[in-house]
């Protein structure tokens, strides 16, 4: 029996902004809870993905200039877990003294959170991965970080397409099947996929 692709697999109650750490081993929340992380290049439509997750418009605010998202954001879920918005990576109007102040923290992050229980990787459907990315996924590799690829702005091609740019671009990171999800926030293609994916990474083992 199939399941309604319009279903909710995980009801968002409530949001709350728990703060920003803004450089490498500073302020972040005290909290015990599981964390699930966003990382992605800056214009790949991390923020409209959140938005969607959750149903709320102004959740992560959705910018015209991608790149503004300067800090690490937590925001608490259902009280129960915690997601993690990344800074964006690769965009090239962005300083390369900030790209250098960013990487640090981020890799600090990623490495020393013990609450962290996966990461979704942002990639754009319709372009091949960059260096960026590749650094990205071996870096993840390296620390062992379960990763799930979110592949968005499938909205944008023709259902045929878009299965076979997600085809080759799961054969070109050599990626599981599984670890592939098409995203579109616009149709709310692979949002219950997704869901699922974090659902059990939030309730699997530390």
């Amino acid at each position: 029996m199939s399941k309604d692709p319009g279903a909710d697999p995980l009801v968002i109650r409530n949001v709350e902004f728990l703060g920003g750490m803004s450089e490498k081993h500073g302020w972040r929340p005290d909290s015990a809870l599981p964390e699930v992380a966003f990382a992605g290049r800056s214009n790949v439509g991390k923020s409209s993905l959140l938005n969607s997750l959750v149903r709320r418009k102004s959740f992560a605010r959705v910018s015209r200039t991608p790149g503004r998202t300067r800090e690490i954001n937590f925001f608490r879920v259902n009280n129960g877990f915690v997601f993690v918005d990344l800074p964006g990576y690769g965009y090239a109007r962005v300083s390369k003294e900030k790209k250098a102040a960013w990487r640090p923290m981020i890799e600090s992050y990623l490495r020393r959170t013990t609450q962290l229980r996966g990461i979704v990787l942002l990639l754009d459907i319709r372009r091949e991965p960059s260096d960026d990315d590749r650094a990205m996924l071996d870096f993840l590799a390296e620390v062992g970080v379960p990763t799930i690829v979110a592949l968005t702005k499938t909205d944008k091609l023709s259902k045929a397409v878009a299965l076979e740019s997600a085809a080759k671009i799961a054969r070109s990171l050599a990626l599981e099947p599984e670890q592939v999800i098409p995203f579109s926030s616009v149709t709310g293609e692979g949002r219950a996929e997704l869901l699922n994916a974090i659902t059990s990474l939030v309730e699997a083992a530390p």
